[in-house]
């Protein structure tokens, strides 16, 4: 886990890590202008001040930090924690960040900090949350690593915490929707029999963050570009409501031979989708 300073994010030095030697190639107002968009300062100084809060203590100081009004409701649908069994948690990803943060907290709390997320490598940077993550790459190549500890999660005694789009909600013919799921969650729920519990976050962020991740689709750029912005969103969002629906849990058992992992996939997108509109 990193060690906590008083510039725990460093922009300069996520760069070489990422960028090796080309990292010098990086002009100075491109450097200035990633630290603003990521509000390096203001992380930091956030991250110092609760340096001494880590796993779910850590989650849910940051929901107050972000002043954060969470309605849940179907609360009644989680499962028993002495059940003695093991569930994967997937929800669809509004936002990219605070929701991840939201949800971790609410699970965490119910099942006493026994899970991990699959989330973006970057959030690894965060010491408070490093312990609870399960990295994937989405910046570069896929880690060699990643099928092992994927693997790794599934078969613990920990239940997982998914968001099975990868990456945030997009603008889709005017709707602010999940990319496809993929199958990882179903499979792997299969092959250690866990039920899977379905949960929608409401939500979303600005227009001109839609703009730029299909501008940037548009063009083929292969970097995740919006991704950039999406600390700079978790801001924007600071001080407002969200609801957060928890289906009753699907049994590992109904995803069986008669359609394909990825369409039971999109069976549990619509069923999360379905809560939404339930409300």
């Amino acid at each position: 886990m990193n060690e906590i300073t008083e510039k725990t994010i460093d922009i300069d030095e996520i760069l070489n890590g990422k960028m090796g030697a080309k990292a010098k190639y990086v002009p100075g107002f491109v450097r200035r202008w990633l630290k603003h968009i990521v509000h390096q300062d203001e992380v930091n100084a956030y991250l110092w001040e609760s340096r001494d809060k880590v796993g779910v203590d850590w989650l849910e100081e940051c929901v107050r930090y972000l002043d954060m009004t969470l309605h849940v409701k179907g609360r009644e649908n989680l499962p028993p924690v002495d059940d003695g069994k093991l569930y994967t948690y997937v929800s669809n990803h509004p936002l990219g960040g605070a929701d991840g943060v939201a949800l971790g907290a609410i699970i965490g709390r119910h099942c006493d900090g026994q899970f991990r997320y699959l989330v973006n490598d970057l959030l690894m940077n965060l010491p408070g949350l490093a312990p609870l993550c399960i990295p994937i790459n989405k910046t570069g190549s896929q880690s060699r690593q990643f099928p092992a500890m994927v693997e790794a999660g599934f078969k613990s005694d920990l239940h997982m915490l998914m968001f099975p789009a990868g990456l945030c909600s997009r603008k889709i013919n005017g709707k602010i929707h999940d990319l496809p799921w993929t199958k990882t969650f179903i499979t792997k729920s299969v092959q250690t029999h866990r039920d899977v519990v379905p949960i929608h976050f409401s939500g979303q962020n600005s227009n001109k963050f839609y703009r730029l991740a299909n501008w940037s689709k548009k063009l083929g750029i292969k970097f995740n570009v919006a991704m950039l912005f999406l600390v700079d969103e978790m801001y924007k969002n600071v001080h407002k409501e969200f609801t957060v629906t928890i289906g009753k849990p699907i049994p590992w058992q109904t995803f069986d031979k008669s359609k394909t992992p990825v369409q039971w996939a999109e069976y549990v997108e619509d069923k999360v989708y379905q809560l939404n509109s339930n409300d």
